[in-house]
């Protein structure tokens, strides 16, 4: 039988594989409406991609890029953004839904 001591501790970056799983899981996470969970899941992201590629990509030194993704900080949106163009990814805005719309 296996110790739970032996057992590898689960680490999400470990399983963001591919551009799809990315962008899956940051979709769900978005769905949270979590702040802080949003900002963590750039951070596992930027992990999984190569945090000091991240870094060059986006001008910051490492250390910055880290505690701006560790979830602690309020990290500006300008830094967001540089940090998911430089995963390759963009925002989109969608309607959540239709009701808002005004049939009279």
């Amino acid at each position: 039988m296996v110790k739970i001591s032996e057992l590898k501790r689960f680490d999400m970056a470990d399983h963001l594989d591919s551009e799809e799983a990315i962008a899956d899981y940051l979709s769900i996470v978005l769905e949270e409406d979590d702040p802080e969970s949003f900002i963590q899941a750039l951070g596992t992201v930027a992990r999984a991609r190569s945090m000091k590629e991240i870094a060059e990509k986006t001008g910051l030194n490492r250390e910055s890029l880290y505690k701006a993704l560790s979830g602690d900080t309020s990290p500006r949106y300008e830094t967001i953004v540089k940090v998911i163009n430089a995963m390759g990814l963009k925002l989109a805005i969608v309607p959540q839904t239709r009701h808002w719309i005004d049939k009279t």
